[in-house]
């Protein structure tokens, strides 16, 4: 079957719902003019807020032209899949300095795979139902604007933390693209903020990361220092960081349309190995081949091994001084890497200022 003789707007239908019964709470329909969020992501870069993220500028206008990305592009389907686990009680381990905070995103398998394949799923049933027809799946993985996409598919708009927010459904969810050769009706962009006078995220953020509304500089956000940043993370930020080992919820947590989130229905989104509830010295008296086998198919596999153990020391750092703390911050003191080392001998140092006072 041609494209001509396909009913695109029945098609458009379909997708939507096929997209729901895949998992996706949401589906809509972009095109391809991305205004002025090209404009804003090149003011971006040319302040350096993107750090070390040298594949933020890296391949020209591609990121906000998805048909020179993938050429015959003609629309992108935006999908979004909600992920906060609804048994867990992370919030509070930010008042208990002992415990490792672990982003909410990262408690569960890595959503990469699991989207990805929901996606290629999706592509299957349109093929049955039209024929072959040409597409691409994105799951976070390439030059694409996703949050601009998701705005111009409806599905919400960019909010004062540069997140995508939803009216019914906050912040807490992943986002997939499907970019397609079909001229599909398209649907209403989210033209309107609901943020208003409201300023939390920018007010509660640990290491001030918010230039202003809608400007994050990456270099200080707590996810760039504890995912992306591969040398030793600043000492001025150390102190600010508190127990939080892989990423940052705190803008997320304060939002008040995150009061509408609801808990995600996939289980692969669920905590494993207790890290929703772990100590700080526990994990990092963890062995590679310890680290390797608790995160396979898990986000923290991004970090890395020494990484990991970087972010963990730094959290030991600023807990109490306690016995279980010193003592595993001084079993790393010979540590091969001279990160871990670095990192772990600033831990000690905080203690010892402490103790003295």
């Amino acid at each position: 079957m041609s494209v001509s003789a396909v009913d695109l707007p029945a098609l458009a239908l379909s997708i939507k719902t096929w997209g729901r019964e895949l998992g996706f709470q949401q589906v809509g329909i972009a095109g391809l003019e991305l205004g002025e969020h090209e404009h804003h992501l090149q003011r971006w870069l040319e302040a350096g807020y993107h750090g070390e993220m040298d594949y933020m500028g890296a391949h020209g206008s591609k990121r906000s032209h998805p048909d020179q990305l993938v050429p015959g592009t003609l629309r992108v389907v935006s999908l979004r899949m909600d992920y906060l686990p609804g048994d867990t009680e992370m919030a509070k381990r930010l008042a208990e300095p002992e415990k490792a905070y672990v982003s909410r995103y990262a408690l569960g398998r890595d959503y990469h795979k699991l989207i990805r394949k929901r996606l290629q799923q999706l592509a299957e049933r349109i093929q049955q139902a039209i024929g072959p027809f040409g597409y691409r799946a994105f799951v976070d993985s390439a030059p694409v604007l996703e949050k601009a996409i998701a705005e111009q598919a409806g599905l919400g708009w960019i909010g004062k933390n540069t997140l995508v927010l939803n009216r019914k459904a906050g912040s807490y969810f992943f986002l997939g693209e499907l970019f397609v050769d079909m001229p599909l009706p398209v649907d209403p962009p989210h033209t309107s903020e609901h943020c208003g006078r409201c300023t939390a995220c920018l007010d509660i953020c640990p290491t001030a990361a918010f230039v202003g509304p809608y400007v994050l500089d990456a270099r200080r956000c707590i996810s760039y220092l504890t995912i992306e940043l591969k040398g030793p993370i600043p000492e001025d930020l150390r102190p600010l960081i508190g127990n939080r080992v892989f990423g940052c919820d705190d803008c997320q947590m304060v939002c008040p349309w995150n009061r509408f989130a609801r808990p995600t229905g996939e289980r692969d989104f669920t905590p494993r190995h207790g890290l929703d509830n772990a100590g700080l010295a526990e994990l990092f008296l963890w062995e590679e081949e310890r680290f390797l086998s608790s995160t396979e198919g898990s986000p923290l596999r991004r970090a890395g091994y020494e990484r990991w153990l970087r972010n963990l020391a730094v959290g030991l750092g600023n807990a109490p001084s306690t016995i279980p703390v010193l003592q595993a911050l001084r079993a790393r003191r010979e540590h091969p890497s001279a990160l871990v080392r670095e990192h772990v001998e600033w831990a000690l140092a905080q203690h010892a200022q402490r103790s003295s006072l």
